[in-house]
């Protein structure tokens, strides 16, 4: 017999293989993270079911979910065999832990597996979220105008066995105009929702995490709430690093962009740059001198940035930290400023 266990308890134990019987378009919207998908039906036979359900009645869409399922029962099996390896405990969810992760447990059971079926599948998933990004955690948010390099340092001291948070990394983006530049796709809210629940999961209450100065929205992605109230209390230092020093980290980072994609961004900001400088950075742009697109665009984004800070920050919230010399003198500072 396979056994249901309680959200609690499937996220304490994700040591074996978790399996999401679901269809295909529902794990792309959003899935538990380290899932493996394992769809019973396709989008389509499962729209064929739901709507024989509402137009004729349970029984009659039970059976035709069986006469789908049945020529695919062994194909089932022998992925699981190939995706588990020699694991023989495995988990399975669908969307409310009903009949098809049931029934998909009952096979798997019947062939050998030891199978722990979520009470109430990805949906119980999706209300334990509020929990956990309202997760006791002490935040030290690592601030500075753009280009300061503050991903370079978040790695750093991920490197040193730091707890780190980056939401760069799980959005896809970097949080500006020139954001998406040499990113993956962005997940849609939802899988970004469950990336950053994981992550918070993975993380000690008692070690404080570092994690980046973003605003509430990263591209697309909008923080949730709870988590940007947790994360805006945090202590902030800010990274203090030369102008001059940051154009050419930005230089650096998108020398070999298509000069399209960097007009596209610039004009994405015109209104905010103002027409005299939107004009200038484009026929800076258009004679390859980075540098001055990246000063000109400095002027709108340190100015925006010092808005956000004075808004959303106490005085005493706000730690300057001085960033000269080489990586490892940043460090230094910035590990003496969190004690």
């Amino acid at each position: 017999m396979s056994r249901r266990i309680g959200i609690h308890e499937f996220c304490e134990n994700r040591s074996c293989p978790v399996f999401d019987v679901r269809s295909p378009s529902e794990y792309r919207q959003g899935h538990i993270p380290g899932a493996i998908s394992l769809p019973l039906f396709s989008d389509e036979e499962r729209a064929c079911i739901g709507t024989l359900y509402k137009q004729v009645g349970k029984q009659p869409a039970i059976l035709k979910g069986l006469e789908l399922v049945g020529p695919k029962l062994s194909d089932l099996v022998r992925q699981v065999y190939a995706l588990a390896g020699a694991q023989k405990k495995i988990q399975v969810y669908c969307w409310r832990g009903g009949m098809r992760s049931g029934s998909v447990a009952w096979l798997l059971n019947t062939s050998g597996f030891e199978v722990e079926v979520l009470i109430g599948g990805y949906k119980s998933w999706r209300n334990y979220l509020p929990e956990i990004f309202s997760k006791s955690l002490s935040y030290l948010v690592l601030g500075g105008y753009t280009g300061s390099g503050k991903t370079e340092i978040l790695h750093a001291l991920k490197a040193r066995g730091e707890q780190v948070l980056d939401l760069e990394e799980i959005a896809h983006h970097k949080g500006s105009a020139f954001g998406a530049i040499g990113m993956s796709p962005q997940p849609t809210q939802e899988h970004f929702e469950n990336e950053l629940g994981q992550a918070l999961l993975n993380l000690e209450d008692s070690r404080p995490v570092w994690v980046e100065d973003e605003s509430r929205m990263i591209g697309k992605i909008t923080l949730p709430e709870a988590f940007w109230l947790k994360k805006s209390s945090g202590q902030v230092l800010f990274l203090e690093v030369p102008k001059t020093e940051r154009i050419q980290r930005l230089v650096k980072d998108y020398t070999n962009c298509p000069i399209e994609t960097l007009k596209d961004a610039i004009l994405r900001i015109h209104k905010k740059l103002g027409g005299v400088r939107t004009q200038e950075a484009l026929e800076a742009l258009s004679k390859g001198e980075l540098a001055v697109v990246a000063d000109l665009t400095l002027h709108y984004y340190d100015k925006a940035y010092n808005t956000g800070l004075q808004t959303l920050k106490k005085p005493e919230q706000v730690t300057r930290v001085p960033c000269e010399g080489e990586q490892e003198e940043r460090l230094q500072s910035l590990l003496r400023f969190s004690l």
